[in-house]
């Protein structure tokens, strides 16, 4: 933690993260290194415990087993759920004292619902942490940010992740030079998508995600720009703690 201690961005996020010290979260999509002991924002170090939630057993991302079986940090468990982030129905309202979300919201066909989803069951007082790819140094830099308007109209016509509409679009795009892989192999990645998960179904600006967050019920604390590619938003669920 000393090299990373002389750097005051760093330094800024290792504070806050000790603010996670003994609280109890959900994780949407991990382990994260960015949460680890020699990552940029290291919660997992003084969390409590920290529960995880992935769409599916078997995924292009890994397999996954439900049960306390998710080892997210040196011999820390917690535990797994199998369900869409959009529907946690097995949990109930108030039940955690953070959510992290990194490099997930975007892979999501609806994120206001998800967001909706995650703002239930928190404690009122409660944080959420988002983490989200800077289209600036992505496979997305050619794309159009999202409006906060296409975010609503995707809640509002209950869009599920068998949504396809845009990745005639994120075909168009694609650069394989910062994709680091083939467009055919990843055309064949993104047109199983509702199994891979692979496509970025929105781009996101720093402004739409605090738009987002404040429509859905939580106060944005702070936002940041996190080398190579990273954009933080620190937010908290309004209400009485």
């Amino acid at each position: 933690m000393i090299s990373y201690g002389k750097q005051p961005s760093k330094r800024r996020l290792i504070r806050e993260a000790y603010e996670f010290r003994n609280k109890t979260g959900l994780e949407i999509g991990g382990p994260t290194k960015m949460f680890g002991l020699r990552g940029t924002f290291p919660i997992y170090l003084f969390a409590r415990k920290v529960d995880n939630v992935n769409y599916g057993r078997e995924t292009f991302f890994g397999n996954y087993q439900e049960g306390m079986t998710y080892n997210y940090h040196r011999g820390k468990f917690g535990r797994q759920f199998i369900a869409e982030a959009t529907s946690l129905d097995e949990i109930p309202d108030n039940s955690y004292d953070f959510i992290l979300s990194s490099h997930s919201l975007e892979h999501t066909a609806n994120p206001i619902k998800a967001l909706k989803e995650w703002n239930r069951i928190v404690k009122p007082g409660g944080k959420l942490v988002l983490i989200l790819p800077d289209k600036r140094n992505t496979i997305d830099h050619k794309r159009e940010y999202t409006t906060f308007a296409h975010l609503l109209e995707d809640y509002t016509r209950n869009t599920t992740e068998h949504d396809t509409t845009h990745f005639d679009e994120i075909l168009s795009t694609f650069d394989e030079d910062v994709a680091k892989v083939q467009l055919k192999e990843y055309t064949k990645q993104i047109r199983n998508n509702y199994a891979n998960r692979c496509a970025h179904h929105h781009v996101f600006h720093p402004n739409i995600v605090k738009a987002a967050l404040e429509y859905v019920g939580f106060a944005v604390d702070s936002q940041y720009e996190s080398l190579p590619f990273h954009l933080i938003t620190n937010a908290t669920k309004k209400g009485n703690t």
